[in-house]
C-alpha cells in the first residue's frame, strides 16, 4: 500500500517545510514534494527544521507547478480553511484520509495539496482536486500553521492505518492485584471499620458495605496499592488504643 504524497504548494518559508518533512515522518509518510517555493531549492533553512527527516527533502522535487506534482495521483485532496464555489465533497481529517487509505488499498495513488501559508490554496489549484478537506477548527480563527496542518493529516492516516489501541495501561513492571487480593483487602477494611464503628446505623451496614466492595473493584488496584493499604490498616490498628 502506498501511503499518500503530501504536496507543498508554493510554500513560502523554508522553515516551514522544515517542520512539515518532519511532521510527515512522526507518522511514517516519507512521500513530499514542493511546488514552486518562494525561496528556491535547496533551502537550507528547510534542512535545518527538517533536523532527522533531512532526507525527505532530498526527493521532494522541486516541481514546477502542481499539474507536474500530482502527475501520478489517482485522487487528489486540497487542505482549506474556506469555503470555495465548487462543487466538491468536503471532508474532515479523520474522514478524508479513511478514503485515503481505501483507495490506497486498491492500488491506487493519492495526493494531498497544502496552500500556501498567507493565503492557502487558489481556486485554480482546489479545481484539480476530488474533495476538499476542511480542519473543524474555531471559525473565528481558522488559520492553521502549515506543519500544523500537515501534522493533523499525518496523525490521520496512522490513525487510520496502524492498529493503535485507544488507552493502554502503563504498568511498570506492576502487576494488577488478583481478585482475591482484592477480596481480602475488603475483608481487612470491613474488619477494621466494624472495631471502630463505621458501620452505623445496623440496617444500613450491609449497603455500606457493597458500596466498598464496588469501590474496590473500581479503582484497579495493582498489587503494591494493595500492600500498601494493608500495610496503613495494620499500623493505624497498632496505633489506636
Amino acid at each position: 500500500m502506498i501511503p499518500p504524497a503530501f504536496i507543498l504548494v508554493r510554500p513560502q518559508m523554508g522553515e516551514n517545510i522544515g517542520a512539515a518533512a518532519r511532521a510527515m515522518l512522526n507518522f511514517g509518510l516519507d512521500r513530499l514534494r514542493v511546488v514552486d517555493p518562494r525561496d528556491g531549492w535547496p533551502n537550507s533553512r528547510a534542512v535545518a527544521m527538517a533536523s532527522g527527516a533531512g532526507r525527505l527533502l532530498e526527493t521532494a522535487g522541486p516541481y514546477a507547478d502542481v499539474q507536474a506534482a500530482i502527475a501520478d495521483c489517482d485522487f487528489v485532496f486540497a487542505t482549506t480553511a474556506r469555503g470555495r464555489d465548487l462543487t466538491k465533497p468536503v471532508m474532515t481529517p479523520e474522514r478524508a484520509m479513511e478514503h485515503a487509505r481505501a483507495l490506497a488499498a486498491a492500488g491506487k495513488r493519492v495526493g494531498v495539496l497544502f496552500g500556501p501559508e498567507r493565503a492557502g490554496l487558489e481556486n485554480g489549484d482546489v479545481a484539480l482536486a476530488g474533495a476538499l478537506v476542511t480542519v473543524p477548527v474555531n471559525p473565528g480563527f481558522p488559520s492553521l500553521n502549515l506543519a500544523q496542518c500537515v501534522l493533523l493529516m499525518g496523525y490521520e492516516w496512522r490513525r487510520q492505518t496502524g492498529a493503535v489501541a485507544p488507552e493502554v495501561w502503563q504498568m511498570a513492571r506492576i502487576d494488577f492485584a488478583s481478585g482475591i487480593e482484592v477480596e481480602k483487602l475488603g475483608d481487612h477494611f470491613e474488619e477494621r471499620l466494624e472495631a471502630a464503628g463505621f458501620f452505623f446505623p445496623p440496617d444500613k451496614a450491609a449497603g455500606m458495605k457493597l458500596a466498598l466492595r464496588n469501590m474496590w473493584a473500581r479503582l484497579h488496584l495493582t498489587r503494591a496499592d494493595v500492600q500498601t493499604f494493608h500495610g496503613m490498616l495494620r499500623q493505624i490498628a497498632r496505633r489506636l488504643p
